[in-house]
């Protein structure tokens, strides 16, 4: 350090220690989130989920700003050295973090592995792990601000991911996006799935829907529900296969993204289009919201009081539980339900665990379908909006989920229009057994 700034240094000390507190505050908040309380909840879950996919970054940032103190003086004092122990402790555990992150392969793989041995995967490219925010692939093609309905004077509007390349009959993958149902948009959530389906022969579909309070639910459902009805329309001039579509999403997209498994092709939510089909050949509901009504009260009263009661359903649920069970994707698990991929964090602020375990007991317990579910350690809410090493292994395993289940049902479909084979019946894997049964 220059002679010139030794008056400094006991400041500069001080302030290395205020920085490093900063620091360690937000790793400390990643590795144990903050839950509950209105004032806090959302900056908290906000810093948890930023640290906790960007640990390299924030390890990176914390190494660049010890060094620059450290060159300005500030092991010269007590407090500098106070600081370098906290910032040494906070690379720890954002050692720890980044190991819970890569474990993310492992559980997938885990939840799987009924499937397939699945010993390959396509990857992400690892270059999306330094450039988180940059979502575009090559081989892509992405059309923007498609018009699929129109309420009153409101367009409705999607996006399209397709393989630059022509073909004819994919499948195809509706993302439906989260945001409390009164926030959020096709265009900020679900990019890094979509390119990674479409890079591998999927047409992704990212539609936007009417939001509250405007809109109460069931509209939300409602639109999505005509969506999935205009991509059935168009499916020559996008090259999809009308008859495998599947559906996904987060947070209240994940709600959504349940509900549209668990009531398809139900009258009640496709008002003028009652004749149209909605089924969906599987699901994949990224952190959801299972439940309105709190069967495990879990939720704080203002979920209920400051937006599901006034915003999302415009009633009491004192007053009108059954509409609360209605919006509940618990209260419509039935036999006939489409394979589903449940994921959740064990550490998610905003919507809690133990309704994705219900769900999952639910479905194991009546439908016929194959269920897998992937609790990820240390993720929370939102972890899959950007590339990082927990997101990439997830949409990887998603990737190969829906491959294999659309793979296993294109089989069925040839084997029931073929004649019947002589000499034995046909042999299948534990995966294929698995989901012959589901479809």
């Amino acid at each position: 350090m220059p002679a010139s700034f030794d008056a400094w240094t006991p400041y500069v000390a001080w302030l290395f220690l205020a920085v490093a507190l900063a620091g360690a505050g937000f790793t400390l908040n990643a590795l144990r989130p903050v839950k509950g309380g209105r004032v806090l909840l959302i900056p908290a879950f906000l810093s948890s989920w930023i640290v906790g996919e960007m640990v390299a970054h924030q390890f990176l940032w914390q190494l660049l700003t010890t060094a620059l103190f450290v060159w300005l003086g500030a092991l010269r004092h007590w407090p500098g050295w106070v600081a370098l122990s906290l910032t040494a402790i906070s690379w720890a555990a954002l050692v720890a973090m980044w190991i819970s992150a890569r474990r993310a392969e492992k559980v997938v793989r885990g939840s799987l592995s009924d499937f397939e041995p699945f010993d390959e995967w396509p990857r992400v490219p690892w270059s999306k792990l330094v450039t988180p925010l940059l979502m575009s692939r090559r081989g892509v093609r992405r059309t923007r601000g498609i018009e699929y309905s129109r309420v009153g004077k409101k367009r409705l509007l999607l996006d399209v991911y397709e393989p630059a390349a022509p073909g004819k009959r994919r499948p195809a993958v509706l993302q439906i996006h989260g945001g409390g149902w009164v926030l959020g948009s096709r265009r900020d959530q679900g990019l890094p799935l979509l390119y990674h389906l479409a890079s591998q022969g999927w047409v992704g579909f990212n539609v936007d829907y009417r939001l509250s309070p405007r809109a109460t639910f069931p509209d939300h459902l409602v639109d999505i529900k005509r969506a999935l009805s205009w991509i059935r329309e168009h499916a020559d001039e996008y090259g999809v296969d009308p008859d495998f579509v599947v559906v996904t999403g987060g947070s209240a997209g994940g709600h959504l993204t349940a509900l549209m498994a668990l009531t398809q092709n139900d009258p009640a939510y496709q008002p003028g289009f009652e004749a149209a089909d909605t089924s969906v050949q599987a699901a994949v509901p990224f952190y959801g919201v299972y439940c309105f009504v709190d069967r495990l009260k879990l939720y704080p009263p203002e979920f209920f009081s400051m937006l599901i009661e006034p915003l999302v359903m415009k009633a009491k649920l004192a007053d009108a539980p059954e509409k609360f069970h209605e919006a509940s994707p618990l209260d419509h698990v039935s036999a006939d339900a489409p394979p589903f991929f449940v994921i959740h964090g064990d550490r998610d602020t905003l919507a809690p665990v133990q309704y994705a375990r219900e769900l999952v007991r639910l479905l194991r317990e009546r439908s016929v379908a194959a269920v897998a579910y992937a609790e990820l350690p240390g993720a929370q809410h939102a972890f899959d909006i950007f590339y990082s090493p927990r997101s990439v292994r997830v949409i990887e395993g998603v990737e190969r989920f829906l491959s294999r289940v659309y793979q296993t049902r294109t089989q069925t479909s040839t084997r029931a229009n073929s004649p019947a084979p002589q000499g034995g019946a046909v042999s299948a894997d534990l995966g294929s057994a698995a989901l012959d049964g589901a479809a």
